[in-house]
């Protein structure tokens, strides 16, 4: 599969912005979710470089079960307080890990993945879902992309019908 990352600008402050933009577009007069999460880690994928992981989570039954994403076979539930992003869920803020392996309760769907950043998604105050993605590279996520992929979530949540 070729490479579409490179059709992206390399700073990051104008990737998130042309990718907020582009997320937008594709939520236009569909407020699905499913579609909408499918076609947003579509994106992702398509625009992030050194990633090997990108989709959501979504709470059902007091916990995580595995949404739409793009990457290889994931977990399907992740308990509330367990992992990355069942951490994000109980501290209610995103999580920003430089080194999956140093992080206590690491859940290891894939032993490829080194870094990982999960942004809660909210709505009416709730949380109901995280965005999840995993990079086989430590360090590959840095403040710049999580004020990117927040902006990109709060589009999610204002342009999505949440059940």
């Amino acid at each position: 599969m070729q490479d579409m990352s490179s059709m992206y600008p390399e700073d990051k402050n104008e990737l998130y912005h042309l990718l907020q933009e582009q997320l937008k577009a594709l939520l236009e007069d569909e407020p699905n979710m499913i579609p909408n999460l499918s076609n947003a880690s579509a994106l992702l994928n398509l625009a992030l470089k050194d990633i090997n992981w990108v989709g959501f989570y979504l709470m059902h039954n007091n916990e995580l079960l595995l949404g739409p994403f793009q990457g290889k076979p994931a977990c399907i539930h992740i308990p509330i307080g367990k992992g990355v992003c069942g951490t994000a869920v109980s501290q209610e803020k995103t999580q920003l890990v430089p080194d999956v392996h140093a992080f206590p309760g690491h859940i290891a769907c894939d032993s490829a993945s080194r870094s990982e950043i999960v942004v809660p998604i909210r709505v009416n105050g709730s949380i109901v879902g995280v965005l999840d993605i995993d990079s086989p590279s430590v360090e590959r996520f840095d403040t710049l992309d999580q004020v990117g992929l927040e902006k990109f979530v709060q589009i999610l949540e204002a342009g999505c019908e949440w059940k």
